[in-house]
């Protein structure tokens, strides 16, 4: 047996053991079921007959596969069933009756319909975690409505703090089904070390909008008790200066960001070379920098404007002011920072997604992911794996 460092067995991963069954599809729930995958959890993905989840036509820039599936889909098990079948319904039944988690986002009400109701399961099966992630929750006049991770960043406000003064910016990615996500898998974490003490399972429920609404927390403050809105500034900061992006030279951008006085003093005496600027009335205090950031920003675009990228980084490195360059996605592929690691697509064929955000200890850095399942994959497997006698029903 392999020694660990507190000097006893190896280490399994912390899923290993647990069932994730998951009636699933685009990003939100996906991404949740994934990290479970991820940690050793045994999920068993559900997908529609036929077409399967419907992210798996987004794209086909993976080698022939949807990158939104690939991402979220890695190490699962995929099991075709129509839910509204009696026999493929007895067969959920069947595989949630020794299941740990069930996490589902079909649209507000659905589950229930199809005879899967959250709450009811969680009575026929008590040790049952349950997890519903909709687009603006199960109550209020919004419930039904369709809720893209789009649409939800413009409800939410996210948009109208993103961009440039002359307009709106979508954040590139789909930042709120991400979230959503994260809270789910949070989520479920808390509900499993809650059953460790109780024996009991409990249900957990996210919206795409709740999660929004969190990370507006701050703009909200502002707006309720400061009487206004953080206005969109770019890539400049809406209280805060200098902080931002400044074109070099050589048509780089840097972004800069200098957040208390300290810093303020070594930009102007070694990056400017303005030392006076700090005793400038205008520029004197965080909030009158704020306040004067055009006639600032004069002063930062002429230094920059006039040097080349290089040399301005090892200047700024020198003075130990924050700073970072405003990359390309072409520019990021090749970052030096970058971890990746390689995924096995349905047909066989590998990929390389980036590496897990989190680093652990139990696991070697040269891993891979697990396997991207093709639709219906594991159908017959698991048809047969649970196809035991009426008076079993309720042994897993």
């Amino acid at each position: 047996m392999p020694i660990n460092e507190c000097g006893g067995n190896a280490l399994t991963k912390p899923y290993e053991g647990l069932r994730v069954v998951t009636i699933e599809q685009a990003v939100a729930a996906p991404l949740c079921s994934c990290h479970f995958a991820e940690g050793g959890a045994r999920v068993i993905k559900i997908e529609r007959s036929g077409a399967g989840d419907f992210a798996r036509k987004y794209d086909t820039v993976v080698k022939g596969e949807s990158s939104y599936f690939v991402w979220a889909n890695h190490g699962k098990e995929s099991l075709a069933l129509d839910i509204k079948n009696p026999e493929d319904a007895k067969l959920l039944h069947q595989i949630l009756s020794g299941a740990d988690v069930f996490v589902q986002n079909l649209a507000p009400g659905a589950i229930s319909r199809a005879g899967f109701d959250t709450g009811e399961l969680r009575s026929r099966h008590p040790r049952l975690i349950t997890c519903d992630i909709s687009g603006y929750g199960e109550t209020g006049r919004y419930r039904d409505m369709k809720a893209y991770d789009f649409l939800v960043q413009c409800e939410s406000g996210l948009v109208a703090i993103n961009g440039s003064p002359e307009g709106h910016g979508r954040i590139g990615v789909s930042i709120c089904d991400i979230g959503a996500g994260m809270n789910a898998v949070i989520g479920i974490q808390q509900a499993l070390l809650l059953r460790e003490r109780t024996g009991k399972g409990s249900g957990i429920k996210v919206s795409l909008f709740d999660t929004a609404a969190d990370w507006m927390t701050v703009p909200l403050l502002h707006t309720t008790y400061g009487g206004k809105a953080p206005e969109r500034v770019g890539l400049h900061h809406p209280s805060i200066a200098p902080y931002g992006g400044y074109e070099t030279r050589d048509g780089e951008i840097l972004a800069i960001s200098v957040q208390n006085e300290r810093e303020w003093a070594r930009f102007c005496n070694e990056i400017l070379e303005n030392p006076w600027l700090t005793s400038d009335p205008r520029f004197s205090t965080g909030e009158a920098r704020v306040s004067n950031r055009k006639a600032l920003d004069v002063y930062i675009n002429h230094v920059f404007s006039s040097s080349l990228r290089q040399i301005l980084e090892d200047r700024l490195k020198s003075a130990d002011i924050a700073y970072g360059a405003v990359n390309s996605v072409e520019t990021f592929a090749d970052h030096p920072q970058l971890r990746r690691r390689s995924v096995t697509l349905p047909d066989g064929e590998n990929a390389e997604l980036v590496a897990p955000a989190i680093r652990r200890s139990y696991e070697p850095e040269a891993a891979s992911y697990g396997r991207v399942p093709g639709p219906g994959e594991h159908t017959q497997a698991i048809r047969d794996e649970f196809a035991v006698p009426q008076h079993d029903l309720n042994r897993s």
